[in-house]
């Protein structure tokens, strides 16, 4: 085949790939079908994104091909002594044939992957003349990179770089708008309680009420913001997660010394089950502890008085498991599906306790970012298991 027929096959292709990158909204789908189709028409071994975050004037790590490198999301590569770097520092294009003999290439991503990079072509995500980030393709299965592969690429790259920014716009704007949604109620009960404060006949038994009324609202506003840029951090792929072994066992006991007193409150019992000899695990340690607190904490939230909370572990064949199960007032089925969903909250119990909606939203995120699943099984009444499925090496 002959380089003018290469191309037109090429070109053929990317029509084909332009209708499927604008047929998705969810970024981790879209970003994975950007890098398959890079391989794909560069006839590559691997492919890589990494976007650029403006304020920071850096690159974040974020999807590759043919590696489990969910973990590495948010790994930091700088723009300063990084070949990514300097195509966005120059918005041009960069044909290697050895990477090892450039003096910009940054070896800490090769370090973690082990992940060998020889030949290399990468190319600037460029939209409406704003930097988006990089897309790289490694290692030609046959020859070199060529000035063909290069045109290709930067065809597939400016229809990629138009599709990221799209999909991250909506998810903005959505996750703005659920926001605002959510700031409504607390900033209506601010400003009712400060209006009946100004009024002259109100006792100090009544001010002293609307005081601690706006002070709860306050708090109330505080954590929410809190979770939702933990939300907005992981959705967008700026969290980077640090992986060591550690055991499990501990990390569980420090959760229910955490919880204690609030499941005291309650009379509920917390119990830890870890069978004999368990190995440890492959995980960010300070993320994992974060869903168990969330898990627990709903556990305690939904219980019945004198009800009990257990958390467990147990191997699964290639994944180890984490279940937290009560003996609570279990959820409608109906709601199930519903979960996990930001900002969503079961409407029978909306009044039971406090909350934001976005806990097990950021749960499904970090358990995501590990490369596992998280399920939830409930009957009204019966309680409600919830089961982390994590890789057992990373």
């Amino acid at each position: 085949m002959t380089d003018v027929e290469k191309r037109l096959e090429g070109y053929q292709r990317l029509i084909a790939i332009a209708r499927d990158l604008a047929s998705t909204l969810d970024l981790d789908v879209l970003l994975n079908r950007i890098i398959h189709a890079a391989t794909d028409i560069s006839e590559a071994e691997a492919a890589s994104i990494l976007l650029y975050d403006d304020a920071a004037r850096q690159l974040n790590f974020q999807v590759a091909t043919n590696l489990d490198l969910q973990t590495m999301r948010g790994l930091i590569v700088p723009l300063d002594g990084s070949i990514a770097g300097w195509i966005v520092t120059n918005r041009k294009p960069v044909r290697i044939a050895n990477a090892h003999q450039d003096i910009r290439f940054y070896q800490k991503v090769e370090q973690v992957t082990r992940f060998t990079t020889e030949s290399m072509l990468g190319i600037p995500l460029i939209t409406k003349d704003k930097i988006v980030g990089v897309l790289e393709v490694i290692n030609k299965h046959e020859g070199m990179f060529t000035e063909a592969d290069e045109d290709l690429l930067l065809v597939l790259g400016a229809q990629a770089a138009v599709a990221i920014e799209n999909t991250r716009l909506f998810q903005q704007s959505d996750l703005i708008a659920e926001f605002v949604h959510e700031l409504r109620t607390p900033l209506a009960s601010i400003g009712t309680a400060t209006y009946l404060l100004l009024r002259p006949e109100m006792a100090w038994e009544q001010r002293e009420q609307m005081i601690h009324n706006i002070h709860g609202e306050t708090l109330r506003l505080n954590t929410l913001a809190s979770t939702f840029l933990d939300l907005a951090r992981l959705e967008s792929g700026r969290v980077q997660f640090h992986l060591t072994k550690f055991d499990l066992s501990p990390l569980l006991e420090e959760c229910v010394q955490v919880m204690q007193s609030r499941a005291a409150e309650e009379q509920i019992t917390l119990t830890v089950e870890v069978p004999a000899g368990f190995p440890p695990v492959e995980a960010d340690r300070d993320k994992l502890k974060q869903v168990v607190l969330n898990l627990v904490s709903n556990a305690i939230k939904y219980n019945c008085p004198k009800g009990s909370v257990s958390i467990s572990a147990a191997p699964e064949g290639e994944f180890w498991i984490l279940s937290v199960c009560d003996t609570g007032l279990g959820i409608p089925e109906k709601s199930l599906p519903h979960l996990f969903e930001k900002f969503y909250r079961v409407s029978a119990y909306e009044g039971k306790a406090p909350g934001t909606g976005l806990g097990l939203s950021i749960c499904k995120q970090i358990v995501s970012g590990h490369g596992g699943s998280i399920e939830v099984k409930s009957r009204p009444g019966e309680g409600t298991t919830f089961t982390v499925h994590l890789p057992k090496g990373v």
